[in-house]
Formats: structure tokens, sequence, C-alpha cells
């Protein structure tokens, strides 16, 4: 087939090969059959999987933090940094707008079906290490007697520069893997390197000191805690 198979076009040339040949009593091999058979398990049971991480990270975060709103605040903003990574490696591999000027490569029209899984696991990973190293320090500041907002400052002000070249160091090597004359890799690539560079700067520079300090007492609530500030 001509048709890429992650694509709707090749979903649906897939299904109506797979039809004519349940009619006649065979079955449909291939590649295209194979990636086909592997979104179904993957989507199968996605679900599950992001419902379990949620809950793991939900509650070792607020055992770490002893606090029921940063644990909230900390997975809503993977989401949006993690959306957006997925937003422009759309916008550039599956849509065209900046592929051949970027990497010298044309636009696959789609993505390939791997990569929004595997990126999505360095990129939780990653932007969390990166949360809990930040909330973890203007937790400490406020345990220290700081109000939120001045824990906030000091806390971004002690981990921030760490944040951005640890985060610069990544991006520099995933621009680096995008190199290779393999589109599928450059596709990989390129969303690591942007969901980090987003990370960094807007959601961990930027959302994360501003909620907090926005949330203020909110912050700190925890059963049985009395103390807040």
């Amino acid at each position: 087939m001509s048709t890429d198979p992650s694509t709707p076009e090749g979903k649906d040339t897939v299904e109506q090969v797979r039809a004519a040949a349940e009619n006649a009593g065979t079955v449909v091999g291939g590649s295209a059959a194979e990636d086909a058979d592997a979104v179904s398990a993957i989507c199968g049971n996605i679900g599950w999987v992001l419902l379990l991480v949620v809950l793991v990270t939900m509650v070792l975060l607020a055992i770490a933090l002893r606090s029921v709103l940063l644990p909230i605040k900390a997975l809503v903003q993977n989401v949006v940094s993690i959306g957006a990574a997925y937003g422009l490696t759309v916008l550039i591999w599956q849509d065209g707008f900046g592929a051949e000027a970027l990497f010298g490569a044309e636009a696959s029209g789609a993505i390939t079906f791997w990569v929004p899984l595997a990126a999505f696991s360095f990129l939780f990973g990653l932007s969390m290490d990166y949360e809990l190293f930040i909330l973890s320090r203007i937790r400490e500041e406020h345990d220290a007697g700081r109000s939120t907002d001045d824990a906030a400052i000091a806390g971004l002000s002690y981990t921030g520069r760490l944040v951005s070249s640890a985060a610069l160091i990544l991006f520099l090597a995933f621009i680096a893997l995008s190199t290779v004359p393999v589109i599928d890799v450059k596709i990989f690539a390129t969303t690591l390197a942007v969901g980090i560079a987003l990370d960094a700067t807007i959601v961990r520079g930027v959302l994360t000191p501003a909620l907090v300090a926005w949330f203020g007492r909110l912050n700190w609530w925890w059963p049985g805690s009395s103390r807040h500030r």
C-alpha cells in the first residue's frame, strides 16, 4: 500500500483488506497489519496504565511534599507540557510546518504509533523530576519560616539554574539525535527536545512558582495539620 498505515486513509485500507481476507477465509500479515495490531494492543490498555501512573504519582508526591494540592498541580502541569510537545510535533511532522527548514526532510504526514507513548514515558519522568526538585526546595523554605511568596522566590532561585542547565544538556542531546536519517527517530527526538524546552522554561520556570504564589496557603493544606501561611 502507498499510504502510511498510521494515517486515517491507511487505517481504512488495512481494515478493508482484512475484511476482504476474512471473507475469503484467510488472514493478513505484513508490517501494516502488525502496526494496526500494536496500536490496538497499546490503546486497549493505556487507560489503566495512565490511571495507575496518576495514582502512584499522587500518593508519592503527597507524602513527599505533605500537600494535597501540589501533586494535583504537578500532574495538571505535566498534561499541559506533554500536550504542547505533542501538538508541536504534529504541527511539524504531520502538518509539515517547518520540517524541511528545520530538519531538511519532508513531513511524514503521520506520527509513528510508538512515538507518543515512548515520549510520554521520557517526558513524564523528566518533568516530574524537575517539578519535585523545585517544589521540595520551596517546601523547605516554607518550613523554615518563609511566607509562600518568599518561599517560591527562594526555591526557584536555588533550583532554577540547575534545572535550566540539565534541560539544556538534554535538549541539545535530543537535537543531535534528530539529525539521524531515520524519520521515526527524528520525530521522537523532536518530541523530546520540544517537550523539555517547553517544560523547563514556561512550565517549571514560570507556571510552577506563579501557581504556588497564587494558591498561597492552599499549597500547604494537609489532613491533620494546622500550620498554614
